[in-house]
């Protein structure tokens, strides 16, 4: 019998910290190749550390890497744009500033066998870029329809932002929310523990506290922080030193605050620094797009859907339905007709349905990859709620 009263707990990091600066730069060469080459192959890993960025993959392109080398400026626009990354986040302190930090590229050519077994020719459809099992989840306790421990926590770590790229704030880029929730029949109803650990400008550490606790209250619903409300603001004490100089920073790290918060299983499988062609990063985002569906249509009020794959084979090696008891239809009959709904889920038939050959992932590596509003030029394209209609003609 599934519980219906429990404590569950979620937490976010902020643009500033290590781990998520090495994703925001890997996703901004991403977007930078697929701006040239929107058929690029885009395998990019970051590390930083103090005065130090080093990236290192695997990459090919028209307009970026042919003949084996590199081509034209884009060696000179692919620092440009790391040390762009790193300014805009907000990095000027002595250990990490963007314009001083040493700045090594590794990046080389994709490996022959691997674009072999990937690319499709006049008698084979484009093949997953790798092996793995992907997720996708969705729950109706918020209006994003994710769990509420995790946006509220990602919630907390965006007002924080806009207070400091506001100016004249004591804060600083590195900062970390946990929020842990009491569940009333399923459904969050209070607040027992909040987390917040946040860099701040030396010699102001008795000042957080009262910058911290009005966002979290704004953020929560109303009642839901009580008397009872355990808090940790800074529990350390002083948070001085941050983001790549207090600890180093590598992309694919974070990939639980990425997606569910550990409310849905996970694949194991990075984002961040991937083209769509690799199925960790497109397939992922096609879960989330027919979970939240299932969700949005009313079919359930929990979907986690995975899928599975073989390296340079389109076609997905199974697909399986979870309504954690709470749905108003088959789930068998979700398998069967779900991936009709997306051309089958192949590599290409997902990137075409979604419009994922675009620029559009550097956003994505801050604050979540889910649980966005869908934007103009294709941002976050998995978060439309366009299939409600055909699938509640399924229980019609």
């Amino acid at each position: 019998m599934a519980r219906t009263a429990f404590q569950f707990t979620s937490e976010s990091v902020s643009e500033g910290h290590p781990d998520k600066v090495a994703d925001q730069i890997s996703d901004a060469i991403v977007d930078l190749f697929l701006s040239k080459d929107p058929e690029a192959r885009v395998a990019c890993e970051t590390l930083t550390t103090t005065q130090l960025v080093v990236l290192a993959g695997e990459i090919r392109g028209k307009g970026i890497w042919e003949n084996n080398g590199w081509v034209g400026n884009i060696e000179q626009e692919i620092e440009d744009t790391v040390r762009r990354v790193v300014k805009e986040i907000g990095y000027e302190q002595d250990g990490f500033h963007w314009k001083e930090f040493t700045f090594q590229n590794n990046l080389h050519g994709q490996s022959a066998d691997i674009a072999v077994g990937v690319d499709s020719t006049d008698d084979k459809d484009e093949g997953a870029g790798d092996q793995g099992i992907m997720f996708g989840y969705a729950s109706n306790e918020t209006p994003e329809l994710m769990p509420a421990t995790l946006a509220y926590s990602h919630n907390i770590l965006k007002k924080l932002a806009e207070i400091r790229h506001a100016g004249g704030s004591i804060l600083e880029p590195d900062a970390k929310a946990q929020v842990t929730l009491h569940y009333e029949n399923a459904k969050p109803v209070r607040a027992t523990s909040i987390v917040v650990s946040t860099q701040h400008a030396k010699g102001k550490k008795d000042e957080v506290a009262a910058i911290v606790r009005p966002v979290v209250e704004s953020v929560l619903p109303a009642g839901f922080i009580t008397d009872e409300t355990v808090w940790h603001i800074n529990p350390t004490g002083i948070f001085e030193i941050g983001g790549p100089d207090g600890d180093t920073g590598l992309t694919g790290r974070k990939i639980i605050v990425d997606t569910y918060g550990g409310a849905a299983p996970h694949g194991g499988g990075a984002f961040s620094g991937k083209d769509p062609t690799k199925v960790d990063r497109s397939a992922a985002y096609a879960t989330r797009y027919l979970a939240k569906n299932v969700v949005a249509a009313g079919l359930a009020d929990r979907c986690t859907i995975q899928l599975s794959y073989a390296i340079g084979v389109a076609k997905p090696q199974s697909i399986h339905v979870d309504l954690h008891g709470t749905g108003k239809i088959d789930p068998a009959i979700l398998e069967k007709e779900l991936l009709n709904l997306i051309g089958g889920a192949t590599p290409r038939s997902i990137r075409q349905h979604l419009g994922l050959n675009k620029p559009i992932y550097e956003r994505t590596a801050k604050y979540g990859h889910f649980g966005r509003e869908a934007e103009a030029d294709g941002g976050f394209s998995w978060e439309k709620t366009d299939l409600v209609d055909k699938l509640k003609a399924l229980v019609a």
